[in-house]
């Protein structure tokens, strides 16, 4: 991180525990990958805020890649009780559907009550690992996007000003 000391942990924890929370919530879920993208921005505000030095967007990506996995746990593990009522939401849109079309298979409602069925420690682990990759690649675009707003940037010298010094280059060694 541009050869500094700069604890990623905690911006990266309260983006992703925001973006977790906002798209584990139903109705709020709709919009899921713009809360991941936000929660990684998030966190790179908060890690440029307290950086003395600018970062780059490999130091954005970081962050908002480690703020996407903890959203994936966060999301997962608060889409485990909210599992029955997105069943039951489900099955009054697939009804719906049925009454206003009557080719419309009436076998989705068994289905649905499958999936929403006893709790399955293998397809929660699936499910998280499945949601980590995206959530982390979402996070990285959301880092970087993040640096790129909110990052210091790199102080620039004024117009017509002479050029910055530069380091004195050792000799040659001799040519045999």
């Amino acid at each position: 991180m541009n050869g500094q000391k700069t604890n990623v942990f905690m911006p990266a924890l309260v983006g992703g525990v925001a973006a977790g929370i906002l798209s584990g919530i139903p109705v709020l879920n709709c919009l899921c990958c713009l809360w991941i993208i936000g929660g990684a921005m998030l966190a790179a505000y908060l890690l440029s805020k307290d950086s003395p030095l600018p970062l780059s967007s490999g130091d954005g990506a970081l962050v908002g890649a480690f703020a996407g996995v903890i959203a994936a746990a966060v999301d997962s593990l608060l889409s485990i009780p909210f599992q029955a009522l997105n069943a039951a939401f489900l099955n009054r849109v697939f009804e719906q559907l049925a009454e206003y079309n009557k080719e419309f298979q009436s076998n989705w409602s068994l289905w649905i009550n499958r999936s929403a069925g006893p709790f399955s420690v293998a397809w929660f682990f699936l499910g998280l690992v499945i949601s980590a990759a995206i959530f982390a690649v979402l996070g990285a675009l959301g880092g970087i996007i993040g640096i790129a707003l909110f990052g210091k940037k790199a102080p620039t010298p004024p117009r017509g000003a002479p050029p910055a010094p530069q380091a004195p280059q050792p000799p040659a060694p001799p040519q045999p």
